[in-house]
């Protein structure tokens, strides 16, 4: 084994999604344990944050699925592999995959997936440009949800494939409820007009359809109809990502349903454990399965009480009735059922439910384990 390994890790962008997190998280623990730490990324806002005297940052346009620059990204990270002497690429997403695909095989290195959503396909195109996930030397699935996902969708790929789950891992320093500070809770609360008196429920997650918010506006208006002595303020935190028609139909529905002095939609807020730590209840919507499901694992973390759809990543990360609670995905009447039911919890049970969720977390998604159990699957590959 070389007297120091280095990992090169390539993604799209680096912003706060679970993948370029994670991304983050292990560059920086790679340093600790005296690995050489290179991340491959076109940009993101997360930049700002890595420290670049542990982890060396070379910007490449590996966001784009031009197979044109696809094949010049693969040239120019092989050179960068051959110079910097890099023993093991680590891929987070298709595009860059591809590119690193081609250099690992040309400079025989060390090639590792981190299989971060479901990849969906309708077409055998499609599905073999996903398919580069399992053309690595091992493939980490981040919950057995996708680990059944590849054994159903891509069983003719992974011949011979090694294949572990690693749960993504959430930083238990960072959301912490001890840890928010008032200052920030009170500047939060003023810069978007929030009233503390109020129940706030708060849906994170980017503005698509998929993640289920016109559901979740339909259930609460059947919470202001059924339960005017309740008050709330539902906040439905995310970026419509260029999604504009979307995000003006959910604009209209809050309209239409005469919520406007109920719904709140905030672009982003940079201070999650902050808004977390305002909130009643964390709802995560979603109509098609969560590949890991972060809301429902940073709420738990928060000590908040989750309301999580009963499918995907989210049956692994919520321990249903006891750290949480599952609804049926997609029926807003159910959501509905556990939004009022929450929201009625006595105060004793309420705070068992919110300390049994945030040792859940710890046990099982504190990111010290996803990364530790990363860094040994490196050494394993290269004995």
């Amino acid at each position: 084994m070389p007297s120091k390994i280095k990992v090169l890790q390539v993604i799209p962008k680096l912003g706060y999604g679970g993948a370029e997190t994670g991304c983050y998280d292990i560059a920086h623990y790679l340093h600790e344990k005296d690995f050489g730490s290179y991340v491959v990324t076109s940009g993101g806002d997360l930049l700002k944050y890595v420290d670049k005297k542990k982890v060396k940052i070379i910007r490449l346009p590996v966001h784009s699925k031009n197979p044109i620059l696809i094949l010049i990204n693969a040239i120019i990270l092989s050179l960068i592999i051959i110079f910097l002497n890099i023993n093991i690429v680590h891929a987070r997403s298709r595009a860059p995959a591809w590119s690193c695909y081609f250099a690992t095989r040309i400079t025989r290195r060390k090639f590792v997936t981190t299989f971060h959503g479901t990849y969906n396909f309708k077409s055998p195109i499609k599905k073999f440009y996903n398919s580069v996930m399992l053309k690595s030397d091992l493939i980490i699935c981040g919950s057995n949800f996708i680990f059944s996902h590849i054994y159903e969708k891509y069983k003719d790929y992974i011949h011979n494939k090694k294949l572990l789950v690693i749960f993504r891992g959430i930083n238990l320093e960072y959301f912490n409820s001890k840890n928010v500070e008032e200052e920030k809770e009170n500047r939060l609360l003023s810069e978007h007009s929030l009233d503390k008196s109020k129940k706030i429920i708060l849906l994170p997650g980017r503005l698509t359809a998929w993640k289920g918010q016109e559901m979740f506006i339909e259930a609460i208006k059947n919470l202001k109809l059924i339960r005017p002595d309740i008050l709330f303020t539902a906040v439905i935190l995310g970026n419509d990502q260029g999604r504009k028609i979307y995000k003006k139909k959910l604009q209209r529905l809050v309209e239409q349903y005469r919520l406007i002095n109920d719904v709140k939609f905030i672009e982003h807020i940079k201070n999650m454990p902050s808004i977390y730590n305002l909130s009643h209840l964390v709802v995560s919507s979603s109509i098609e399965p969560e590949a890991f499901g972060r809301v429902a694992v940073e709420g738990q973390a928060m000590e908040k009480i989750v309301i999580a759809s009963n499918i995907g990543g989210s049956n692994e990360t919520i321990v249903d009735k006891k750290s949480g609670y599952l609804f049926e995905a997609g029926n807003s009447e159910d959501l509905l059922k556990k939004l009022i039911f929450a929201i009625d919890l006595d105060f004793e049970t309420a705070n068992k439910i919110k300390e049994d969720a945030r040792n859940n977390v710890i046990r099982k998604f504190d990111v010290e384990k996803m990364c530790f159990s990363t860094y040994s699957e490196y050494k394993k590959l290269l004995n």
